[in-house]
């Protein structure tokens, strides 16, 4: 059991899961706002011995230096990769303190948000049309770039809807081959596919110009990574030919600090995650005290 246990920042947790914690620590701190400063942070954790944090707040080296109890730090938000996180892990694992994050916790949603999103534009259910008549998703050219869970639901999703997949990812995944989801390389997908789905990883841009113009005009992409796949500049110069669409959920997934690029009238934004669902809440819940409870049990 913990001595103390701190939650830095709101969690999207749960009411019941919040109301768990308190099983793993004699005292439990909760804080409903966002820290404004590392200062903040030091201050809030004190002499914790376990942390939880969610997607807004970063603990750097800095911050673990001036808390020499902490022994625990959970990640209530997606850990894909050390270099993403928006936790020092290395500086972590130097001090000998566990990090623990969440994975796969709202994929179904994405799923669901991109067939919802790509069916309007093909039938022109939302005002705008690809084409001069309606189109369904038989046959469509779709490639996938980024092939983890997320990735492979969505082809799973569009293929059983009748579309051809492609993927690319820098492994292969002969299981999925095996379900007639086809592996290109990067510039022979996208020189092939008529809609691009970005599955990737915090940090990652594999959108350049050169890859915009492989991937052409009259393309739809959608990204549904955490953050931009994409450098702004390119994607504005492809979104200037007039013909291209760009779908995003959030304006994070869009990445422009400016804002100038919510404005065009070819970029796609609800501004609403399609991942946190109820369910998610849920799932992402169960698996964060999972991890709670997989560390207290190793102790």
């Amino acid at each position: 059991m913990f001595k103390k246990l701190v939650a830095i920042e709101p969690l999207n947790l749960t009411p019941s899961a919040k109301l768990q914690l308190s099983k793993y620590a004699e005292e439990v701190a909760l804080f409903t706002d966002i820290p404004e400063s590392d200062e903040e942070i030091i201050r809030r954790i004190g002499n914790a011995d376990a942390v939880l944090l969610s997607y807004t707040s970063r603990i750097e080296k800095k911050i673990l230096a001036a808390c020499p109890t902490i022994r625990y730090i959970g990640m209530c938000c997606s850990l894909y990769a050390e270099e993403s996180a928006n936790v020092d892990i290395r500086a972590a694992r130097e001090k000998n303190i566990t990090v623990s994050g969440v994975r796969d916790y709202g994929d179904q949603g994405v799923v669901e948000y991109i067939a919802s999103e790509l069916i309007r534009y093909l039938h022109g259910f939302g005002g705008k049309q690809w084409q001069e008549m309606p189109v369904e998703l038989t046959g469509l050219r779709i490639g996938i770039v980024g092939f983890g869970t997320s990735g492979q639901l969505i082809a799973a999703g569009l293929q059983a809807l009748g579309a051809d997949l492609y993927y690319f990812s820098r492994t292969r995944k002969p299981e999925q081959e095996e379900k007639q989801i086809k592996y290109l390389p990067f510039k022979d997908l996208l020189t092939t596919v008529d809609v691009v789905c970005t599955c990737l990883n915090k940090n990652v841009i594999l959108f350049n110009d050169e890859q915009f113009e492989w991937l052409g005009n009259h393309k739809i992409m959608f990204n549904t990574s955490i953050g931009p796949s994409h450098t702004i500049s390119a994607l504005a110069k492809w979104l200037e030919h007039g013909n291209n669409e760009f779908f995003c959920d959030t304006a994070a997934a869009l990445g422009d600090p400016t804002g100038k690029l919510l404005t065009s009238p070819h970029v796609n934004c609800m501004h609403k995650s399609s991942g946190l669902t109820r369910q998610a809440y849920d799932r992402l819940s169960e698996k964060a005290l999972q991890n709670i409870e997989t560390f207290l049990q190793k102790k």
